[in-house]
């Protein structure tokens, strides 16, 4: 965050989940209310996550020219401020102090003179050239010459200021250049070579999502600036950076998983289209997270995703001890019907105390109320809900998938 004597922070530390009846975001929404709008703020932020990957809307937007990327960004957070939901909207440019800024003028550079020579002696009268330093006892005295302090509290010195030239003559200040004073940056902030402004704004989930907010904005409200402003560009930064960045590594590992799943199953198996029967599980223990997800109210999250990822490697056991049962029962001189029937009863015990059991295991983490559990129950979640839906699933869609690739192998075969 920022720092400096500008800048403010509170910290109120609260007691934990399971001693409080009220979260940490609604005493924020509450503490914003009644605060409102304080006047000569630049800023006014409130936030009650532990861990962030920054702002749920974070867009870095970019133009050559700097006042028309001031205006577009003013123009973007009063598009922001209407749509329900969301607050706390700003941007990253905030004003520096005031300072004196130097330009020097042609016949200064035919005289020799350079903006860093003038910007130095500028520098002494106000502050002080160090003309001499001696020792008295164990103490180095420094001996400054500088303008009285009535003259430096003027800006019409500036005007009465005279410079000496290389060739040794004296030219006053007005004479080889121009002076204004105006306001500085506290910060210049680039990407990728790009100077940009970083709009941000926080949403409220129980009004909005960001997720869809991103994705509208990018569809509607940030062609319009495009079309208007031609050379504009922007970038999704914040969280909406960080989730698209982390569910690209996501779906590689994914991909990565199911690829060494299907070897591993295809190897003992001797088959290469039963490891893609046992497969079919996963996308339905996919289907049983997000219903969890939605039955408990909490958000898909990355930590939900990396649930997901190592659901995949649960969710076919049960469909792997059916397709070995009955493939058993069919060496057994079973036909393919009876060997699915029968692989579903001797196994049936098996599977559902296999999951029920770890369903089980996983229920006291995701009801768990402490901060340090806030972390993982997403996880807990994905993997708990996921195995118990996929279980039922594979009791049924399993067999009937093991005599359809029966019958296709016997339709080939002939």
């Amino acid at each position: 965050g920022q720092s400096g004597g500008n800048v403010a922070q509170i910290f109120v530390e609260l007691l934990g989940n399971e001693y409080r009846k009220i979260s940490s975001a609604f005493l924020a929404n509450k503490w914003r209310e009644q605060v409102g709008e304080i006047p000569g703020v630049e800023t006014l932020n409130f936030s009650s996550d532990l861990f962030s990957f920054g702002y749920p809307l974070s867009l870095d937007l970019s133009h050559p020219d700097y006042n028309t990327l001031v205006k577009i960004s003013n123009l973007f957070q009063a598009k922001l401020k209407e749509i329900p939901g969301v607050f706390d909207v700003g941007d990253s440019f905030i004003p520096g102090k005031k300072e004196l800024q130097l330009k020097l003028k042609p016949v200064g550079l035919d005289l020799g003179l350079s903006s860093n020579y003038i910007a130095r002696e500028v520098r002494a009268a106000f502050y002080g050239a160090e003309a001499l330093n001696f020792q008295r006892d164990k103490d180095e005295v420094k001996v400054r010459v500088i303008y009285p302090e009535k003259k430096r509290l003027s800006a019409q010195t500036l005007t009465q200021m005279w410079i000496k030239s290389p060739q040794g003559k004296f030219v006053p200040l007005s004479f080889v250049a121009d002076f204004k004073l105006a306001e500085s940056y506290s910060q210049i902030k680039r990407v990728n070579n790009r100077r940009v402004v970083t709009v941000f704004a926080d949403v409220d989930e129980t009004k909005n999502n960001a997720n869809e907010l991103r994705n509208t904005l990018a569809k509607t409200l940030l062609p319009e600036l495009k079309a208007q402003y031609p050379d504009l560009s922007w970038s999704w930064a914040g969280e909406g950076k960080e989730q698209k960045e982390s569910m690209q590594d996501i779906f590689k590992s994914f991909i990565l998983a199911l690829m060494l799943i299907y070897v591993l199953l295809a190897i003992p198996l001797k088959s290469y289209g039963q490891p893609l029967i046992i497969i079919t599980a996963i996308p339905f223990s996919i289907l049983g997270a997000i219903l969890g997800h939605l039955l408990l109210g909490f958000n898909l999250s990355i930590l939900s995703m990396f649930g997901i990822v190592g659901l995949a490697g649960v969710a076919v056991n049960d469909a792997l001890v059916l397709v070995d049962a009955a493939n058993f029962l069919k060496q057994q001189g079973n036909k393919p019907f009876e060997a699915a029937y029968l692989a579903g009863q001797k196994r049936f015990r098996a599977v559902i105390l296999t999951s029920l059991t770890t369903f089980a295991g996983l229920m006291p983490m995701i009801l768990e109320k402490s901060l340090q559990a806030q972390f993982l129950i997403p996880m807990a979640i994905s993997l708990g809900f996921g195995i118990l839906i996929a279980t039922f699933i594979t009791l049924l869609l399993i067999p009937c998938l093991f005599l359809i690739a029966q019958d296709l192998k016997n339709l080939f075969t002939k």
